[in-house]
């Protein structure tokens, strides 16, 4: 096993928490109904073309005329999308931050539509931090697909074999083990910390 040199992070539930249910339960009170809608119409995966660069206007339309009594709840994804991320998790930043100001190269590589990103970005100061960042909306493809490791590690200059990759996703880490990549499966900050003291990256 190399050297790591470079460390990338995920963002979404390793840096920040999402929840697209949290406006729901307020928009639509029932959960039964509210489910529905979340599991049939606003789906994760009409919600992951974004993050491969579709617009929203075009997602919307797409489903309004599926579904078009539900017009104002499919508004209200990206409407709300500020409520669905309500906080960052300040362990795991303070382990990112410590990475940083140890002098380690810190780069992030997300699945994010390009504007909810950017509003991310202004709302938690902390993303602009590392080096860099690979946003899936802005390049058109997304984790686990190989292009995207690949673009990454073209922009910032890393070589895959001494770069570690965090992310809370299984099939996003084999897709960076696939690419040549170190990958560590996140399920909390306790776990991450033994990680990268068991790899030498933190004291």
């Amino acid at each position: 096993m190399s050297q790591i040199r470079h460390i990338v992070f995920d963002i979404g539930q390793v840096l920040i928490h999402y929840d697209p249910e949290i406006p729901y339960r307020r928009l639509i009170p029932d959960e039964e109904q509210r489910r529905w809608f979340l599991e049939n119409v606003c789906t994760g995966d009409w919600n992951v073309e974004q993050d491969r660069g579709r617009s929203w206007s075009e997602a919307e339309a797409l489903l309004i005329t599926e579904h078009p009594h539900e017009a104002d709840n499919i508004r209200a994804f990206r409407q709300n999308w500020h409520e669905m991320v309500p906080h960052a998790y300040e362990e795991s930043v303070h382990l990112l931050e410590t990475l940083i100001n140890n002098g380690h190269d810190v780069t992030m590589l997300t699945n994010f539509a390009a504007d909810t990103f950017a509003e991310a970005r202004e709302r938690f100061p902390f993303l602009k931090r590392p080096r860099g960042v690979t946003v899936s909306g802005e390049i058109g493809a997304i984790k686990p697909d190989r292009v995207i490791y690949d673009t990454h590690a073209r922009a910032f200059g890393l070589e895959p074999e001494a770069t570690l990759f965090i992310d809370d996703s299984q099939k996003n880490v084999e897709g960076a083990r696939t690419a040549g990549w170190q990958a560590v499966h996140f399920t909390g900050t306790e776990k991450l910390r033994g990680d990268l003291q068991g790899l030498g990256l933190l004291s």
